[in-house]
């Protein structure tokens, strides 16, 4: 009996071990932390809700944690310290005060990412910092219409995968300024394949660059609300993102003045047309008349070697 007894309780508590409800795995930690802000004090994009909704889901299906807010007073210290990367997607006018825009420059020099989308040019007009850190101020922009994109860096995480010459419809915008020099330009626009622009042959509308201790990712696209259900565009922003928040790489400064110094070899050059730097430093170098040079540094000779008929 006593051993029946025994059988029978070791019975139950097997049956309830094996009952015990499964062990759900856990959610991985999300690899960066992002704010998205959308505040407006102007003109407000009737994308801005489908925008948010898309970097959600840009997060979700990578692995990074994304909070939205039009509310400045979230510009403190204490939270903007559990961000990696802050967003202005389409923000327009004064949309922080004094104390706000101070936190937001501390977070940069902290080591922060900067992503601004579309009419983050239309912000903050009278805030010396944040037209530096954006790159350019907004000037116009024509009618909605499709032109073509220009992609000029074929190696950064944004840009990569998106088709040489990139065809699609938005609100295309010109700058106050040509950023080219003090960011590295991404991609352009072609003026010839679109009505009213303004900034010539050289149209940047998309660039990045490091500042002040952060980084900087501005594209010009996402007027519309069907940007952000096109994949080359979503992965364009993601791209962004992803390099703001240091989770990939990507050169930002290979086209930024501030990354060369200028160094005359000589001035006596005749009419240059073509140079070639030989394995010691030489260098061979052409000009129209079909005379061929060879300039020495070590001594800063220019001799002339040979004349082409």
């Amino acid at each position: 009996m006593r051993k029946a007894a025994i059988l029978a309780g070791l019975v139950a508590v097997m049956g309830a071990v094996f009952a015990l409800p499964s062990i759900a795995t856990a959610a991985p930690k999300p690899k960066f932390n992002v704010l998205v802000f959308s505040k407006t004090a102007g003109f407000r994009h009737d994308s801005i809700p489908t925008g948010v909704e898309r970097i959600r889901q840009l997060g979700a299906a990578n692995n990074f944690a994304v909070d939205a807010t039009e509310d400045a007073s979230e510009f403190r210290n204490n939270r903007l310290n559990e961000y990696d990367v802050v967003v202005f997607l389409s923000t327009t006018g004064d949309v922080l005060n004094n104390g706000q825009q101070a936190a937001f420059e501390r977070f940069i020099s902290r080591g922060g990412g900067f992503v601004c989308i579309h009419a983050a040019a239309d912000t903050e007009y009278d805030w010396p910092f944040y037209g530096n850190i954006v790159g350019a101020y907004f000037k116009s922009h024509p009618a909605i219409q499709e032109a073509t994109v220009k992609v000029a860096d074929k190696v950064h995480p944004s840009t990569r995968h998106l088709p040489d010459r990139w065809v699609r419809t938005d609100e295309w915008y010109d700058y106050r300024a040509n950023p080219r020099g003090d960011v590295h330009v991404l991609a352009m626009l072609d003026e010839t394949s679109y009505d009213g622009a303004t900034m010539g042959a050289d149209h940047p509308i998309a660039w990045c660059h490091t500042f002040e201790g952060g980084r900087s990712w501005y594209t010009g696209g996402g007027h519309t609300t069907e940007s952000f259900g096109e994949p080359a565009f979503a992965q364009h922003i993601l791209g962004g993102i992803r390099w703001a928040a240091g989770d990939v790489d990507g050169d930002c400064r290979a086209t930024q003045n501030a990354s060369f110094q200028k160094v005359p070899l000589t001035f006596k050059v005749g009419e240059p047309m073509a140079l070639e730097v030989l394995p010691d430093g030489r260098v061979l170098h052409t000009d129209r008349k079909g005379r061929l040079y060879l300039y020495d540094d070590d001594t800063g000779i220019n001799t002339l070697i040979n004349t082409i008929d």
